[in-house]
């Protein structure tokens, strides 16, 4: 995008990669601040992570959980929401070259999050994680159609094959998945299948660790793990992976077969180091200063899943939606005092606000502080607390309602098969 002699282009250019919490609040924080903001991003929507277990479970429809980036900052004019794919930026000259055309910036603010990673392995097409809409759906797809193939085969083997289901890792994700997937399989589908009973699906969670939930204090991680058995899954820790094929997972010399094989054991940020010829940690993450910019290029910010940046305590910010918030509030802000030629006074400071986690109806674990939740109380929390931090009222009656008709009655709307 060329340079022009109007006034609005000689406004400094704020450019912010990624459409998700930190690029989004950075923007919102920019409101007014008399810069020209663009946001790119290669889809044209945000969505909201913390729910799209819901829509790859069936429990929610994609829409409520995912927003056009254009329809949230269509208050905002100093907003240009362009859907590009960013392949490089040339730090030397201030550009940020796209798969369309280059677009310089004043400032730059690189939120381009994190994706699956598989140590290494080329898995991806055998165990598709979770991290967008798109995965969602091919989740909700596959999952559907194991329970509509047993329901064809006449054979007992294959139906048991199909109706085997294992989730790779015991973090937050895999564990919602797993409980969603037990209440699925447990209460939705069996009154509408008649020759494989979905009650009879193995779910299988499988964690290297030694306990599941390892961000959580040991008392609420056992309390997952029996919340999660009761439901019926198969908790297996200390397990690591040593193969996975199309329809057979090897973990310590076992081989489990199985139809539906989900990856929630690991992610890995954005080649966005590569971009700026800086060295990423192993995780691909931007090691950034106290104000949240790149070493050596102070114009840069890197922010929310993509940064690593030490608390006091010496351990990682955390890359949650509530610390990729906070961090683009801060770059935003950031920005503005440099723009009338002044500079933050503090360093960025996460603000813990607690930790959650659902196993499932009526079955959650909540850290806040010194208070801990469990059972009906934390699950109550949780729901409150995810209903609150949608974008939009419509996003959040439509869920509520959905999350009540689910509640009361079992069944979960969203089960079209389409390709």
């Amino acid at each position: 995008m060329q340079q022009h002699g109007s006034a609005a282009e000689r406004k400094p250019r704020v450019v912010i990669i990624g459409g998700g919490f930190a690029g989004i609040a950075a923007a919102q924080a920019l409101a007014g601040a008399g810069a020209r903001i663009f946001i790119l991003d290669s889809n044209n929507h945000h969505c909201f992570q913390p729910l799209l277990y819901q829509v790859a479970t069936a429990a929610l429809a994609s829409p409520d959980v995912a927003w056009p980036i254009r329809h949230i900052m269509r208050r905002q004019k100093d907003v240009t929401v362009l859907m590009l794919t960013v392949e490089s930026v040339d730090a030397a000259r201030k550009v940020v070259k796209t798969d369309k055309c280059e677009i310089g910036y004043d400032f730059l603010v690189v939120a381009t999050g994190a994706t699956h990673s598989y140590f290494g392995h080329n898995w991806a097409s055998l165990a598709p994680g979770l991290k967008t809409i798109s995965d969602a759906a091919a989740i909700r797809r596959k999952l559907l159609l194991a329970f509509e193939r047993a329901e064809v085969s006449d054979d007992p083997l294959e139906r048991e094959r199909l109706l085997t289901i294992i989730i790779v890792g015991g973090g937050p994700t895999g564990v919602e998945l797993a409980g969603a997937i037990s209440e699925l399989a447990r209460r939705t589908l069996p009154p509408e299948f008649r020759r494989a009973d979905p009650r009879n699906a193995r779910i299988i969670l499988l964690e290297a660790g030694p306990r599941i939930l390892a961000s959580f204090p040991e008392r609420l991680s056992d309390y997952a793990r029996d919340s999660l058995e009761a439901k019926g899954v198969e908790v297996r820790t200390d397990t690591p992976v040593d193969q996975i094929f199309e329809d057979l997972l090897v973990a310590g010399e076992k081989q489990i077969l199985a139809g539906v094989i989900l990856w929630a054991a690991g992610v890995r940020a954005s080649p966005a180091a590569n971009w700026l010829g800086v060295e990423g940690d192993r995780m691909g993450r931007i090691p950034v200063g106290g104000d949240l910019t790149v070493p050596g290029l102070p114009d840069v910010y890197a922010i929310g899943d993509l940064a690593l940046l030490l608390g006091p305590d010496g351990a990682a910010v955390p890359a949650l939606a509530a610390s990729a918030k906070q961090m683009g509030k801060y770059a935003g802000r950031a920005i503005r005092l440099r723009l009338k030629g002044r500079f933050p006074r503090k360093p960025f400071r996460y603000r813990d606000y607690g930790n959650l986690a659902t196993i499932g109806r009526n079955s959650a674990i909540v850290k806040l502080g010194r208070l801990e939740l469990t059972g009906f109380p934390g699950w109550l929390f949780w729901s409150v607390v995810h209903i609150y931090f949608l974008v939009n009222l419509r996003s959040r009656i439509f869920v509520a309602i959905s999350w009540i008709a689910t509640y009361l009655t079992g069944n979960r709307g969203s089960r079209l098969i389409t390709r």
